[in-house]
């Protein structure tokens, strides 16, 4: 596989960093910048952006992400997925604050493009 492969939207479905089952859901766009790096911004539960830059090497894929949470404070972390196909990827995360005993999960599935939007 290629990192080219990998461009494009998806749905995901998350767990966080903690001992709870709470699970969140959302969308994941994957990009590229100038200099050929590869770009993430995620949209969890509809509200919340996170965004973060990471590479791809031997069907594994890491990124570093970022994103402001409710009282305004940054948080960082770094998400790793394991790229069972150019539509399906599994991955675990961990971000600064989180409980360290846990991992976070998170599965994305790709979003295939309607007939519609292909053609705007």
């Amino acid at each position: 596989m290629k990192k080219e492969d990998l461009i494009g939207n998806y749905q995901i479905i998350g767990s966080n960093q903690d001992n709870s089952e709470n699970t969140y859901k959302g969308t994941l766009s994957l990009s590229f910048d100038e200099s050929g790096r590869i770009l993430a911004k995620w949209l969890i539960n509809k509200s919340q952006e996170q965004f973060g830059v990471g590479f791809f090497k031997n069907n594994i894929l890491v990124i570093n992400f970022q994103y402001q949470g409710d009282e305004n404070t940054a948080y960082f972390g770094t998400v790793v997925y394991t790229c069972i196909s150019k539509d399906i990827l599994e991955g675990f995360w961990s971000e600064e604050f989180g409980d360290p005993e846990f991992l976070g999960e998170e599965n994305c599935f790709r979003i295939e493009k309607t007939s519609r939007e292909i053609i705007n």
